[in-house]
């Protein structure tokens, strides 16, 4: 696990925060050379991005990578679509949990694995409002417990 988190590109804090995450899977992902480069230099953004099935098959929709300087006067999408590989299993799955009420499928992070980039992605129900708040005020307690127990020990 330490691997991992050390080669992670780009975490997608939103999805933890709108959404209950349940099942994450692992998928690799089809990309140009460009766009290779663009991860390599840390230019994407993940914030509005989220996962959709169309012809049993998996895309992300809304994941912006931005052109290195060399390519930037060159006609390039960089918030294209970008196919993910998941073998049938996962997708059927996939599809399952999506076709149940209020359940969507999201980006979670992408890292490099072995010289291949792969991408997280995990099933999510949305958050309301208040369970966004209650997060807020339980993190906030276990930082104040900490504070406690740091204290109490000198």
């Amino acid at each position: 696990m330490n691997a991992k988190n050390n080669n992670i590109i780009v975490k997608n804090k939103n999805a933890s925060r709108n959404y209950h995450l349940s099942d994450k899977y692992q998928a690799g992902i089809v990309l140009e050379g460009w766009e290779v480069k663009g991860l390599r230099n840390g230019k994407v953004d993940v914030k509005d991005s989220y996962v959709t099935l169309k012809n049993n098959e998996a895309w992300v929709i809304g994941l912006k990578i931005d052109p290195p300087a060399s390519l930037k006067n060159e006609n390039i999408d960089p918030v294209r679509s970008r196919k993910l590989l998941l073998n049938k299993r996962e997708i059927n799955s996939i599809m399952d949990a999506i076709s149940q009420q209020g359940l969507t499928c999201v980006l979670t992070s992408i890292y490099w694995k072995e010289n291949k980039i792969k991408c997280d992605i995990a099933i999510g129900k949305g958050k309301k409002t208040y369970d966004q708040r209650e997060d807020v005020k339980q993190r906030d307690w276990n930082r104040e417990k900490q504070r406690f127990l740091k204290n109490s020990n000198r």
